[in-house]
């Protein structure tokens, strides 16, 4: 009986410190669970990161896009690509040469097209005797080298790489990758890529695309 007693007593004082012990592991099994889930919490993917800052314009040229107003980024986003073209400052000869070869409206109405527009310093550099000739002739060699820029669909910068046809029926290359691309005839280089247009997604280049007649 003594020994039966004693076992009872034993069996009594071990019972709270085993459930003592169930409630501290309960407890910090749930503090894990915590830090688990505040540890996996959503982020940015690198991905996710490198795809938009693929979305923005790049290049040299792109510091000297104004700020605000219609000739801005945002601004050319929201006109027609002649349109958008015309309030760039850097576009002032492109767009007298689309005025004269009345390429305007076709350009403004074209759905989804890629454009290669020649600054301003890049007509200048052009032998004067071509173009004089060009201009010369508005509706045949000038609105040849003009349809010589323009590509059908609107080209990313990771599908620009490679032969493309123009409207002029000739064909252009693109060499390059990431923020560096070289467009020949002519190895012209991208100097703002990646403009967006209303119908067009543009890339100023510092050459004349001029075909070989």
């Amino acid at each position: 009986m003594r020994s039966t007693r004693l076992t009872v007593a034993a069996l009594a004082l071990a019972l709270p410190l085993t459930l003592a012990a169930c409630g501290s592991d309960d407890s910090g099994s749930g503090s894990g669970s915590s830090d688990t889930m505040t540890s996996a919490a959503p982020s940015a993917s690198p991905s996710e990161s490198m795809s938009s800052s693929m979305d923005e314009p790049f290049g040299p040229a792109c510091a000297g896009v104004p700020t605000s107003g219609a000739g801005s980024f945002d601004g050319m986003s929201k006109d027609p690509v002649a349109t958008a073209a015309s309030n760039n400052p850097a576009l002032k000869t492109l767009v007298t040469a689309v005025g004269e070869a009345g390429l305007g409206d076709t350009l403004n109405s074209a759905k989804d097209i890629t454009v290669f527009a020649p600054t301003d310093d890049a007509f200048a550099a052009l032998d004067k005797a071509t173009l004089d000739k060009a201009m010369a002739d508005p509706k045949g060699l000038l609105t040849t080298v003009l349809t010589n820029h323009v590509v059908e669909g609107r080209l990313s910068p990771d599908q620009l790489s490679g032969e493309h046809k123009t409207l002029s029926g000739k064909s252009i290359n693109v060499m390059g990758s990431g923020e560096d691309f070289t467009v020949t005839p002519g190895d012209a280089k991208v100097v703002c890529g990646n403009v967006q247009t209303a119908n067009a997604t543009v890339y100023i280049i510092d050459k004349v695309l001029v075909p070989e007649m």
